[in-house]
Order: structure tokens, then C-alpha cells, then sequence
């Protein structure tokens, strides 16, 4: 099936679109990395952002939290963000000291999970605040994006170890090692298979382990393309960013690859969401919003 490609202007050159998450409301929200906001935007293509009194603080990633409201990482000052869909925020230090938040999901448990870049370590937060940290059995790991598995564990990525990592809601971890070298995955998500799919910016290629550790690996055919973040459709259809090739592919059931190149010059898509609808949206570095509708028969 075709898409329809919609280009929408969110932010100023420079503000850095980066996480995309679709939230309880209906709106579509990102985080404007360099600006230090969060935006929001409507069905009716209304944009709305929010300071968060920090410009410097690194918003990244942002996803649904069980509570109605969206919670996001914020990088540079190690703190977990929570706003209301009606705009009001607050945040949470993290206990480790220079921790690099980054990748947030919410887990099986009522709680998010967050993985942080620094520290080595998995964290989890309430939705009052309380914040437990997990070791990583190994030393500069780097621990990128996280996801609910289909297994009651959470999964993430070890971008500098070429590894991904099963952390139970308890906190027992295991890590399993990819067989390419310098696949360095970021992305993350889960499969309507019943298995974890995830992407290596280094590597230029999509895998897929299963909930026992079992890897099969599906190379793009521009192995340059630095694929960032990955999402799962309704449709079982694998959809992620080339950050590199300013595309957004998308990998089928069968197999088998396509992909929407973006139009003009450095677009550097990174965070990804698809809707129930099977409408995807990707943020875009340059100030944008993509929106890749399927095309009506």
C-alpha cells in the first residue's frame, strides 16, 4: 500500500525534534532537544510547546506513562520529566550522579523504565517519583532505547557492548550478545511475533531476538543508512528512521523491505511512532514533523 507523505513545521532550525510518542489525548508529542520543550501536536495540525524551565536540560525520548500523562528523559541534567496533556510539567532526579537518561518505557509493572547512557544502569520510576537503579553487568555498555517485551520483562539495547539486555521487573539481568560486530543497535520495540526487533545504526541492519536469545539479522541494502529507531505497526509491519539516508523504511512480514525517502536536505529522522491507525510519524532534526499516511484506495 502507498503513503501519502505530509510535511509539518513544529519548530525553529536548531530546536532538534527527537522523541515522538502518541499520547492518551490524541496528540502527537515530541521533544525539542536543543530547546529544552516539549511540543504538541493536534489532529487539526495545531502546535502547542512547553517550556520546561531548563533549556539546556536535554529532553530525548518520551513515551505514554500508566497515568495519562507523557514522561520523558532529560539528558543533560539527569532528571525524568512527567507532563500533562493540558502542559503542566515536573521531573525527578535520578540518584546517580552524571547518569545520561535516555531511553524510557512503560513497563509491565505500573512504572517506567529508563536506561541510563553513562551509568551503566536501568532505572525504574514510579509514578509518584521513586526511582531504583539497576546495575549492568557490564562497563561502558551504553544503554540506549528500552521496550516492554511480550515476556513481562523489559528489553533495551547496548549501542557500545553490540548487545541487548532482558531486565525483569526485579532486576535480574541477562545480556545477550549480537553476532555482528559493530552493530552498535539503538532502537528497539516489540514484534507482533512475539519477538524484539531492533536496529543497528552501525551495523545498517534490522534484527530480531527472540524472548530466548535467538538472533536473525536483516541487512539493509545501504548499510550506511544508520537506522535509529524502530516501531512496531498494527499491521505487524516494522517501521524505522534512516537517519543517515533521509528515509524512513519499513520492513514487512515477509521479509521484505521498502522505504519512503524524505524530501529536501537534512531531514535526520530519529524518534518514530505508529498509530493504531497505521499512520506513522517521525521527528525530523531540521524542525519537522513527518506523517506517512496510508494512501486511500
Amino acid at each position: 500500500m502507498g503513503r501519502v507523505t505530509e510535511l509539518i513545521g513544529v519548530a525553529e532550525e536548531g530546536a532538534g525534534p527527537y522523541g515522538v510518542a502518541l499520547g492518551p489525548d490524541g496528540g502527537v508529542w515530541f521533544t525539542l532537544v536543543h530547546a529544552g520543550e516539549i511540543g504538541r501536536l493536534a489532529a487539526d495540525g495545531t502546535v502547542e510547546r512547553y517550556g520546561l524551565g531548563a533549556p539546556e536540560c536535554g529532553p530525548a525520548v518520551l513515551t505514554a506513562g500508566p497515568d495519562g500523562a507523557l514522561w520523558f528523559t532529560r539528558m543533560h541534567d539527569h532528571r525524568i520529566g512527567r507532563i500533562d496533556t493540558d502542559g503542566k510539567a515536573r521531573s525527578f532526579a535520578v540518584p546517580t550522579a552524571g547518569a545520561g537518561p535516555y531511553g524510557i518505557a512503560a513497563g509491565p509493572d505500573g512504572a517506567l523504565w529508563f536506561t541510563e547512557l553513562n551509568a551503566d544502569r536501568i532505572g525504574r520510576i514510579t509514578v509518584d517519583g521513586e526511582v531504583t537503579e539497576y546495575p549492568l553487568p557490564q562497563a561502558g555498555a551504553f544503554p540506549s532505547l528500552i521496550t516492554a517485551g511480550p515476556d513481562g520483562a523489559l528489553w533495551c539495547t547496548l549501542n557500545q557492548a553490540d548487545a541487548v539486555a532482558r531486565i525483569t521487573v526485579a532486576g535480574e539481568v541477562a545480556v545477550h550478545p549480537l553476532p555482528t560486530e559493530g552493530t552498535a543497535p539503538v532502537g528497539i520495540t516489540a514484534g507482533a511475533d512475539g519477538a524484539l526487533w531492533y536496529v543497528g545504526i552501525g551495523g545498517g541492519l534490522v534484527g530480531r531476538i527472540t524472548v530466548d536469545g535467538e538472533v536473525t539479522e536483516y541487512p539493509l541494502a545501504d548499510r550506511a543508512a544508520r537506522p535509529h529507531a524502530i516501531a512496531c505497526g498494527p499491521d505487524g509491519r516494522l517501521w524505522f528512521t534512516e537517519w543517515g539516508a533521509g528515509r524512513i523504511g519499513v520492513l514487512g512480514p515477509d521479509g521484505l523491505f521498502d522505504g519512503y525517502r524524505l524530501p529536501g536536505p537534512a531531514a535526520e529522522p530519529h524518534g518514530i511512532a505508529v498509530g493504531p491507525d497505521g499512520v506513522v510519524y517521525a521527528a525530523l532534526e531540521r524542525g519537522e514533523l513527518v506523517r506517512l499516511a496510508p494512501a486511500q484506495a
